[in-house]
C-alpha cells in the first residue's frame, strides 16, 4: 500500500480550509439596503401635525410629551412610502396609550386635515392590544388583539419594545418584540407618511408623561427576501371583498357567495332565486327597500347547503333605521305561515334608530344580539361598548358554530357566547318568541339565511369553513 505522506496531508487540509472560506454565491450577505429616519440628534425630516403636545430629542431618541387640552399630536415624516418594512424600538409611560401611524395621511379635504390611516397600537393597559393595527380617523379596530391571545403577551411595560411593521401590497403584518401580533390584508390605502403618535389625554395626572422612540429605520428594496413569515397563532383577517387570500385557503374557507351570481343560494320558501327584491350589482348582495315588511316582496334567502359545525364571516352594510338578520340552523319547513323562516339569528340593526332595539329583554334584540334570547356586549374587553362602524360603513359579522358551542363576533369583538341544548338555553327559549317552536335551535345542522326584513342592508365577502 503506497504511503501518503504527512506533508500532502496537510497541503490538503490548508487547501479544504482555504476553500471553506472562501465567499460563495450562498454566503450570506449584508443587507444595506436599510435607511435610517431619525439620526438621533436632529428632527429633519419630521413635522408635527393634528395637535400640539411637544417633541424632542434626548439621549438619541425622540421624546413625545404629553399635553391637556389638544387632540392626538403626531409627528410625521415628510416623506411618504408604499411597500416598505419599518423598525423602531418604543418606551412609553404606563399611563400613555401611543401609536405608530402608517401608510397614513392628512388631507385639507378630509376632515380638515385630520391624521388618519393605520396605526400599530401601543397600548400598556390591561386591555393589552399593543401590536394591534386601528383606522386612526376612519373605521376604527381592523386588528384587534381579542384575535390574537398570544400577541397580547409580547409588549414589556416599562421596557424598550421593538416594532417590526411590514406593509408589501395589501398585506399588513406586525412583530413586537418578535411576535407576530397582527396580520390584515386591507388595500384601503397604499401610501402615506409613519407618525409618531402622542395620544389626547383627559386628566392630569397623566400630563407630561413620555413616549420615546429610538433606533428609527425603514427599508423599501429586496422587500420579499426579507419578509418575516406569520405565526401559526396570529390569524390573518382579509378586507379584500369577496376574495380568499392564499391563507384562508389553506385554512379551509370557501366564498358562499361568488359576488356575481346567485349560485348556491335560493329563496326560503321557494326552489330558485326570488326574482325581485334583491339585487346584485357592484360585488354587493342588497335586500332593497320595502317599508320595513318582513318577507314582503322578494323574501329571504337561504344556502342551498345545510351545516352543522362551521365558522362563516360576511360583511354588511345597514342604510338608516335598517333591520336584517343573519339565521343559522335554519328549517324552512318550520314557518308556512307569514314573516321569516326560524333559525337562530345574529340580529342586523341600527340599533340607534329602530325600535326593535328597544323591545325584547336587556337590549337581546340589538346589533349582533342572538336575537331574542342574549344581547350582545363586548366580551373580549369587559366595560367597553360594542364596536359598530356606523351606519354606512362596511361592518364584519363573524358566527362561529362547534357543536353546541355558539360565539357571535362582531369587528373582531366577541359579543355572544352560549350553549344549545343546555337547561339554560332551553330556558332562555322558553321566554321568547320562539317557545311555540319544539327543540328550536337543536337541529344538528340546517341553512344559513339572509333575511328580508324589508329594509335595504348589503352583504358581501360572505364566506365559511366547516369545522
Amino acid at each position: 500500500m503506497q504511503r501518503i505522506s504527512s506533508s500532502v496531508i496537510m497541503g490538503v487540509m490548508v487547501l479544504s480550509l482555504l476553500s471553506a472560506c472562501a465567499p460563495t454565491d450562498k454566503a450570506p450577505q449584508e443587507d444595506d439596503t436599510w435607511r435610517i429616519l431619525f439620526n438621533g440628534t436632529g428632527l429633519d425630516g419630521w413635522e408635527k401635525k393634528n395637535g400640539e403636545a411637544n417633541y424632542e430629542v434626548r439621549d438619541s431618541a425622540i421624546v413625545g410629551i404629553s399635553q391637556m387640552n389638544t387632540p392626538n399630536t403626531f409627528l410625521c415624516t415628510t416623506e411618504h412610502f408604499s411597500d416598505f418594512i419599518f423598525e423602531v424600538e418604543v418606551w412609553g409611560d404606563s399611563m400613555l396609550n401611543s401609536g405608530i401611524q402608517f401608510r397614513s395621511n392628512s388631507l385639507p379635504e378630509y376632515q380638515n386635515g385630520r391624521v388618519h390611516g393605520y396605526q400599530a397600537e401601543v397600548d400598556p393597559s390591561p386591555r393589552a392590544y399593543s401590536g394591534g393595527i386601528y383606522d386612526e380617523g376612519r373605521r376604527g379596530w381592523l386588528y384587534p388583539l381579542s384575535l390574537n391571545p398570544e400577541g397580547q403577551k409580547a409588549y414589556r411595560v416599562g421596557q424598550w419594545n421593538q416594532y417590526r411593521i411590514e406593509a408589501i401590497g395589501p398585506e399588513l403584518r406586525i412583530w413586537v418584540n418578535g411576535v407576530n401580533t397582527a396580520n390584515l390584508v386591507d388595500d384601503k390605502t397604499a401610501s402615506g407618511f409613519i407618525g409618531l403618535q402622542v395620544h389626547s389625554i383627559d386628566n392630569e395626572e397623566a400630563s407630561g408623561r413620555e413616549i420615546r422612540w429610538r433606533n428609527i429605520r425603514i427599508k423599501t428594496e429586496r422587500l420579499e427576501e426579507a419578509r418575516w413569515p406569520m405565526a401559526s397563532h396570529a390569524q390573518e383577517v382579509n378586507y379584500l371583498p369577496n376574495l380568499l387570500t392564499e391563507y384562508e385557503k389553506s385554512q379551509g374557507w370557501r366564498l358562499l357567495w361568488d359576488g356575481k351570481t346567485t349560485e348556491g343560494w335560493r329563496g326560503a320558501r321557494i326552489d330558485s332565486f326570488p326574482a325581485e327584491g334583491w339585487v346584485i350589482e357592484n360585488g354587493t348582495l342588497t335586500v332593497l327597500e320595502s317599508g320595513g315588511e318582513e318577507a314582503g316582496i322578494g323574501g329571504d334567502i337561504i344556502t342551498r347547503a345545510q351545516f352543522g359545525t362551521f365558522e362563516f364571516k360576511a360583511e354588511f352594510l345597514l342604510a338608516e333605521g335598517a333591520n336584517s338578520g343573519i339565521k343559522y340552523f335554519v328549517d324552512p319547513e318550520l314557518n308556512k305561515g307569514e314573516g321569516s323562516a326560524i333559525g337562530l339569528e345574529y340580529q342586523i340593526l341600527d340599533d340607534e334608530r329602530h325600535p326593535d332595539s328597544k323591545m325584547g329583554v336587556k337590549g337581546n334584540r340589538t346589533l349582533a344580539s342572538l336575537y331574542d334570547l342574549i344581547p350582545a356586549e363586548n366580551l373580549s374587553v369587559p366595560g367597553s361598548e360594542k364596536v359598530f362602524r356606523g351606519i354606512g360603513e362596511w361592518n364584519q359579522a363573524h358566527i362561529i358554530v362547534r357543536g353546541n358551542h355558539i360565539e357571535h363576533w362582531l369587528n373582531g369583538f366577541k359579543v355572544v357566547e352560549y350553549e344549545r341544548n343546555t337547561p339554560m338555553y332551553r330556558a332562555l327559549v322558553a321566554y321568547s318568541k320562539y317557545k311555540d317552536w319544539p327543540n328550536f335551535g337543536e337541529m344538528p345542522s340546517g341553512h344559513i339565511l339572509l333575511q328580508d326584513h324589508g329594509n335595504r342592508v348589503s352583504f358581501r365577502s360572505i364566506k365559511i369553513r366547516e369545522l
